[in-house]
């Protein structure tokens, strides 16, 4: 006989101790969000005190952040010098697309054969860009939706985090995007829909992993335009 304990046994973390982990969590997360949408440019060196009064806190919670972001290739740190947001890279960019363009088909294949009706039927928020909703924002959300559809949510993790990152490409030249009719992306986030709820798990990866490739192939090109870009 298998011995569980009980509710009252479990081992508890004292509210204080629960309010660091959650500091921790919301430092990271507030200084990936302002890296990822360029708030903290690309190259430009950062130092404790400093990002420390900006998110008025003491500097341990922003120095593990800035050790976790290191390990997402966000961040180099430099000892006694302090630390670097990482400059964009063209084979870096290039490999985050390889990666997406592997494991987000997977995702959709996935979907499309096991997602019930109620996640396919979600799908359909997607089908069109709302008005005053910024794209990028809606491409992020329409792909995790994608990736999360497929079950698996170690894939969809490492997804979305690519997803993100991919944001941080597109905002560095966000000059050459702004104007820039979206209604032919739309249009191929319909197709992957109609696949994925049509139950075609082969056609579904085909045309997720085309506009994965096509997205790179655009992004790389506008990059290898920039001066920040190494």
């Amino acid at each position: 006989m298998i011995y569980q304990k009980s509710q009252n046994e479990l081992p508890r973390i004292p509210n204080g101790e629960v309010d660091v982990l959650l500091l921790r969590d919301n430092i990271y997360e507030s200084v990936r969000a302002d890296i990822l949408a360029c708030r903290l440019a690309p190259g430009e060196e950062v130092r404790e005190q400093v990002l420390a009064a900006r998110y008025a806190v003491s500097r341990a919670p922003v120095r593990e952040a800035l050790l976790r972001l290191e390990k997402e290739r966000l961040v180099t740190v430099s000892p006694r010098q302090g630390y670097r947001i990482n400059r964009i890279s063209l084979s870096d960019a290039a490999d985050l697309f390889e990666m997406r363009s592997v494991l987000e088909p997977a995702c959709a294949s996935a979907a499309a054969s096991r997602a019930d009706s109620d996640i396919l039927r979600g799908l359909d928020a997607f089908r069109r860009l709302p008005k005053r909703r910024d794209f990028i924002e809606y491409n992020r959300a329409f792909h995790a939706a994608i990736a999360h559809a497929g079950g698996n949510q170690r894939m969809a993790e490492t997804v979305c985090q690519l997803i993100e990152q991919s944001e941080r490409l597109v905002r560095v030249r966000i000059d050459s995007i702004k104007g820039r009719d979206t209604s032919e992306l739309v249009a191929e986030h319909v197709a992957i829909i109609d696949a994925i709820q049509e139950r075609d798990a082969r056609r579904a990866a085909r045309i997720v992993r085309e506009h994965v490739q096509r997205a790179g192939k655009r992004i790389l090109a506008s990059l290898s335009q920039s001066a920040i870009v190494s």
